[in-house]
Parts: C-alpha cells; sequence; structure tokens
C-alpha cells in the first residue's frame, strides 16, 4: 500500500478479502485524507458500543448484515451501506460470514468508547 494518501494502484476488494480469514479484525486498504478505508470479515455478534466523535459508514461487500440500534434493526445485504450516526450505540450482528467496507476517521477503534476483549487495531494489508 502506498503512504500517500491514495494507492498508486489499484486496489482490488475481493483480491484484498482473499489474503486474510481472521474475524473481526479490520484490514486497512487506502487512505483517504485522515480517513481509512477498512476491510472486515464478521461472523457472530459484536459489543455494543459508540463512536462519540465520528460517524461510521458500513458497506456489505457479501453476506448480510444486522446493525443493531436500540430503538430497531438494519439489514444490509450486499450493495448496501448505512451510516452510524456519531453517538449513536450500536452493534453488528452476522448470522453468517459477511465482508464489509467501513470508513472511519484514521485511528478510530473498532469498539468505540466501549474498549474490551474485542477491542483490535486496524492493521495495514499490503
Amino acid at each position: 500500500m502506498s503512504t500517500s494518501a491514495f494507492p498508486d494502484v489499484p486496489v482490488n476488494l475481493a483480491d484484498k478479502l482473499a489474503q486474510f480469514s481472521e474475524l473481526w479484525s479490520q484490514k486497512k486498504v487506502a487512505v483517504i485524507n485522515d480517513y481509512e478505508v477498512k476491510l472486515a470479515k464478521l461472523k457472530g455478534e459484536f459489543v455494543w458500543h459508540t463512536h462519540e466523535d465520528t460517524d461510521e459508514l458500513i458497506l456489505v461487500m457479501s453476506g448480510r448484515l444486522t446493525i443493531q440500534l436500540r430503538d430497531r434493526d438494519v439489514v444490509l445485504d450486499p450493495g448496501e451501506l448505512f451510516v452510524v450516526p456519531r453517538g449513536v450505540e450500536h452493534r453488528t450482528v452476522a448470522e453468517e460470514e459477511t465482508a464489509i467496507l467501513l470508513l472511519e476517521p484514521a485511528g478510530t477503534m473498532n469498539t468505540g468508547d466501549e474498549g474490551g476483549a474485542m477491542t483490535k487495531a486496524a492493521e495495514s494489508l499490503d
């Protein structure tokens, strides 16, 4: 991956997804200004959390994802995205293995303000 704000070659998301199998581990594939484009594979339930200072864009690449909010569920199929507004408590649930793309400010932790055993810093994929 280029160290500049933009990759110097096209990024094939399918190829990047094929490079890892670990669940709940975010992988950086590009940087846009102060934002990171990340991929992750999910299965099961994540922890309830908030991101107090930022919105979170989630795009489903494959599988099916439910984003649980305290007042409703948002179900996403491949090609659909949802923006979780800053400060809104949420968790993701994937009944089957699901691949997602995330767009968040650099350094945003996956568990937001919650912390805990599932907290992992995003890793770069070369």
